[in-house]
């Protein structure tokens, strides 16, 4: 099972990569897998049911919103 989830981690990084100009430094590549790696953890959690609702985090966000 180890090895499908190292190809499917392989194969989103590819993804990643290969969607940004071929311009792209070693910084932007790493910037783009972090904010994927990122997006991706934000997703599971809310799909396990750990999210807040829309107007608590507006509430929230009232305190840095100046």
């Amino acid at each position: 099972m180890q090895k499908s989830i190292s190809s499917s981690v392989k194969g989103i990084a590819h993804s990643v990569i290969d969607s940004l100009p071929d311009q792209a430094t070693m910084d932007d590549i790493m910037h783009a897998l972090y904010v994927r790696a990122k997006f991706d953890h934000g997703e599971l959690e809310i799909r396990e049911g750990h999210g807040i609702e829309h107007e608590e985090a507006k509430q929230r966000l009232q305190k840095w919103v100046k």
